[in-house]
């Protein structure tokens, strides 16, 4: 009898999808070990000459703790169920904005840009947590607005208003890079959302003229389109990085020169452990290893699509969906700053890049995606518009 109901739990479990999706997760780890492999070779000559020649890990350490603390936060949320960061979204959505108008008048500046808050000795990145917060909000609106959305009262008005939340005090900050990853990520929630098309190419073109009056005032922004233009015309200053990963790249060639055995890592290539560290795995890896890398993350967003395809309510749908799209941005994006298809924007590229915040934050995202393909299995809830 006891083994009677111990099987039918089990079934019960089975049916309904109570275990995490298996493919993601190992897709996940794949990519933040591989990920900690090449920061540990990417950053071993900074991290020599930084410590006076004495240790070649101390990026790594650094990386590896957050990666840990990333790996709880993995665990906890993928038992929490989706449900959870509905009832808190407009809180967490007020927080981000606190601390992103913190940084204004608190925050650190770091390489010339002021993006940091430290409390109790712990430096973070209130944008990498106003990114999480926006795209809870987004789904939190999809759910109340239902099929409003279409209308531009809620589908242009209601989630335009929310983003630009966020979007006032990232421009006080001149994160520009953040400003665009948002509002591309915004896009394609409102897309899924059901906001018409029409309203988002107006939108599209908004932006595009936002970012060149941006561009205009902003010097430093209007440098790196020079340098994105024509790299060659200034190789020591501005176009000096991008010229340089071009290089690490180029000498890679099809198998690459081995792994730990790059050149330009020995300060030759600026941020090379960070922005720029897919350029040092082109050099070590040659095409064959950065197309496999590119591939395993082309396989984790795919199935972080399908599963949020699968989820069980329109909230948890579009909150998956928002964020694979975030990792998948930030892929896109970050690999074409590296090639110089588009101009450097700032952006790391997810599990890989040097920065504790933005990898725990990644990785705790991840949990909540795992949460959900708990419920991959269930009949879908079907909605009706309030």
């Amino acid at each position: 009898m006891a083994a009677g109901k111990l099987f039918a739990k089990e079934d019960r479990r089975r049916i309904v999808g109570e275990t995490v999706d298996i493919p993601f997760l190992i897709l996940t780890l794949l990519l933040l070990v591989v990920g900690l492999v090449m920061l540990y070779s990417a950053s071993s000559a900074q991290s020599m000459y930084d410590t006076g020649y004495a240790i070649s890990t101390k990026y790594l350490q650094k990386q590896a703790v957050c990666a840990g603390i990333g790996l709880v936060c993995m665990w906890i949320f993928s038992r929490i169920p989706a449900s959870f960061w509905l009832k808190f979204a407009w809180p967490l959505y007020g927080i981000s904005i606190v601390l992103l108008l913190l940084v204004l008048v608190a925050g650190e500046s770091v390489n010339g840009a002021r993006r940091w808050i430290n409390i109790a000795g712990l430096q973070f990145q209130p944008s990498e947590i106003a990114k999480f917060t926006m795209i809870v909000l987004f789904a939190k609106l999809t759910k109340s607005f239902g099929t409003d959305a279409r209308k531009f009262r809620y589908g242009v008005l209601g989630f335009g208003g929310a983003l630009l939340g966020i979007l006032i005090p990232l421009a006080l900050e001149k994160h520009l890079s953040a400003i665009m990853l948002m509002g591309l990520v915004a896009v394609v929630i409102m897309f899924v959302a059901g906001t018409h098309p029409k309203w988002l190419l107006i939108g599209a073109g908004c932006a595009a003229l936002f970012v060149v009056v941006y561009v205009t005032f902003m010097g430093y922004a209007g440098d790196r389109i020079t340098a994105w233009l024509h790299p060659e015309s200034d190789p020591s200053d501005k176009g000096y990085q991008i010229l340089q990963s071009l290089y690490a790249i180029g000498s890679g060639g099809l198998f690459g020169l081995g792994f730990g055995k790059s050149r330009q890592k020995y300060l030759y290539l600026p941020f090379q452990y960070n922005d720029y560290i897919f350029a040092i795995v082109c050099e070590e890896l040659g095409l064959i290893g950065a197309l496999l890398i590119m591939i395993l993350f082309g396989a984790l967003i795919l199935r972080g699509f399908w599963i949020a395809l699968r989820a069980s309510d329109r909230f948890s749908t579009v909150l998956a969906t928002g964020l694979v799209a975030l990792i998948a941005v930030q892929t896109i994006l970050n690999l074409c700053v590296v090639t110089n298809l588009l101009p450097s924007t700032g952006i790391a590229l997810p599990f890989f890049s040097y920065g504790g915040t933005a990898l725990a934050v990644n990785l705790g995202e991840m949990g909540i995606v795992l949460s959900i393909s708990r419920q991959r299995n269930k009949t879908k809830i079907q909605e009706v518009a309030p």
